[in-house]
């Protein structure tokens, strides 16, 4: 029987229509009882991979993921990037999406950044925490050879970027053009290799064929490679996060959609975390995930944030 002042409820197995701005306020309603800082909520140490994940080709946002993290905040979970880019081309993003997390991870873990001052009212200002680092010249030099007309770039410790020939997917803000040997002159904690005349296929048959040692490294798209020191990967990275931060292997959320994001997949799903690549990667990156959501297109990342 229906009390004073409750809505009556439709039948049991009929539909009722009704208003769009109703439909808000019922989505509202169910959010904030999601939220509700009452009920005790075990937090989540979420890490989310960039391009392909949360931002589409054209670099702009998946839809509603600025909306699903603010949501995962209030839910009391720590939300942060673990991305192939480097900082500097991780830190708009960051900002775009209201995040100023403890750390970020970089550069597939060979940078680990962390927040040295600011807030979400303010772009945050984070300090090179953890840098692994190697010597590049065995690995350039047998690349060179394989690859004459490859495009290169390498990340020094500091940050500084150098080139040898400028690419439209590259961020080169405050990067340096120099020649090939000039690349090796000094440690670095990345490299990225791409062959124009390469097809993603043939770019993955050389690499194999290649046979790259003393280094990790991952195929991207549109025959990207990037190389990083050895038994270095976003996985290695992140679990130097989590026990910083304390946070139990368990309560782990990893989601990518690319090569690069398999090694923090196998971690997240061996110490009983969530692994959960977007709907769009490739078959056997999927395969490689506990879980699979919409499309970035789609705003996947969106659909598992709001859900928690």
């Amino acid at each position: 029987m229906t009390g004073a002042g409750e809505a009556k409820l439709p039948p049991t197995g009929s539909i009722e229509i009704v208003k769009p701005r109703k439909v808000a306020d019922l989505v509202e309603e169910i959010a904030a009882d999601a939220e509700d800082p009452t009920v005790p909520t075990e937090p989540l140490l979420i890490a989310l991979d960039v391009d392909g994940t949360v931002l589409l080709e054209d670099e702009t946002l998946s839809p509603g993921v600025v909306e699903a993290i603010a949501h995962a905040h209030r839910a009391g979970h720590e939300v942060m990037l673990a991305t192939g880019r480097s900082w500097e081309g991780t830190r708009g993003i960051q900002h775009v999406l209201a995040l100023a997390p403890e750390y970020a991870v970089c550069s597939n873990g060979a940078v680990i950044m962390k927040r040295a001052s600011g807030d979400l009212g303010e772009e945050s200002l984070y300090e090179r925490f953890h840098v692994e680092t190697f010597d590049p010249t065995e690995v350039l030099a047998h690349l060179r050879d394989h690859l004459p007309r490859a495009k290169y770039m390498v990340e020094l410790a500091d940050g500084a970027r150098l080139y040898t020939e400028p690419m439209d997917d590259w961020n080169l803000v405050h990067a340096r053009r120099v020649t090939f040997a000039e690349l090796s002159a000094q440690p670095v904690c990345r490299v990225v290799v791409v062959s124009p005349d390469e097809s993603d296929e043939d770019f993955l048959s050389l690499v194999e064929r290649i046979g790259l040692t003393k280094v990790s490294y991952a195929v991207g798209w549109s025959a990207w490679l990037d190389i990083a020191p050895q038994g270095v990967d976003k996985s290695t990275a992140l679990e130097k996060v989590r026990t910083w931060l304390g946070v139990p292997p368990e309560r782990v959320l990893v989601m990518g959609d690319g090569r690069n994001d398999v090694g923090m997949f196998r971690w997240a799903l061996e110490h009983g975390g969530r692994a959960i690549a977007m709907g769009q990667g490739p078959d056997e990156v999927r395969r490689e995930a506990g879980e699979t959501t919409a499309s970035v297109h789609s705003g996947g990342v969106a659909d598992v944030l709001r859900a928690l």
